[in-house]
């Protein structure tokens, strides 16, 4: 049974400051966590009710029940099961193949839902400025479904990564050239910024081509796009390209 120090350990794992000094993270769910494990990632503890200790074979694992599940768990519903997963180091930045570049996304539910559209459509790797949401978030990790297993991700200063970089840059604006007039090539940059604000004007000084998703509606009073919902439109004319 878990202890209430355990409890209290993996409570404080909530927040980012302690992730970050413990170097440990939260998965919950059998999805999410079966897919760090079968790709590789160390699992320091796993936590379940009954029925999912059963059909466990994690070894370092411990069965508790649903009001202490609830007491560590990130959900308003627990999934049943939760564990901790040592964080690797993060990639090195690549300059080759295609990049997802994000400047200041800050939603965690962006976040996840961006790196699991970059697995599903096969991107190389995703490069996040600092002021980007944390990728270990328990949100982050709760939307990517899985996908942050298997999706390189570079935390680096994105404008001296785009200045030293020869792959071509886009960017998306809402005054770009529309993206079903372009072709993006099968090894560049696609920059996407924050949801309130934008690609910085540093950022986006380094922007060779601007582009954009057309707007259908006539009457134009839909100001903009959710970020996660262009990403998914431009990676999918991206991969639809290829």
């Amino acid at each position: 049974m878990i202890s209430k120090n355990q409890i209290k350990f993996i409570r404080s794992l909530h927040l980012k400051k302690n992730r970050l000094s413990e170097r440990l993270f939260i998965a919950e769910g059998v999805k999410a966590i079966d897919e760090f494990v079968k790709s590789g990632w160390q699992v320091q503890a796993w936590y379940g009710t009954k029925d999912f200790y059963e059909t466990c074979s994690i070894q370092n694992k411990s069965i508790i029940d649903e009001k202490d599940l609830k007491s560590i768990s990130c959900l308003t519903t627990p999934q049943g099961c939760l564990a901790l997963f040592s964080m690797p180091p993060y990639d090195e930045a690549i300059s080759n193949g295609f990049i997802l570049a994000l400047d200041d996304i800050r939603d965690p539910g962006n976040m996840g839902t961006l790196i699991r559209l970059c697995d599903w459509f096969g991107v190389d790797q995703i490069w996040c400025s600092p002021t980007c949401v944390e990728i270990y978030n328990p949100k982050v990790v709760q939307a990517s479904m899985g996908s942050l297993a298997r999706v390189k991700v570079c935390i680096t200063d994105l404008s001296m990564a785009l200045k030293n970089t020869d792959l071509p840059i886009f960017g998306a604006f809402m005054n770009g050239t529309s993206i079903y007039e372009r072709t993006l090539p099968s090894s560049g940059i696609l920059v996407l910024g924050n949801e309130a604000n934008g690609i910085h004007p540093l950022i986006e000084s380094f922007i060779s081509d601007r582009i954009s998703i057309p707007q259908g509606n006539q009457h134009g009073q839909t100001e903009s796009l959710n970020v996660a919902t262009a990403g998914a439109i431009l990676l999918n004319e991206w991969r639809r390209n290829q």
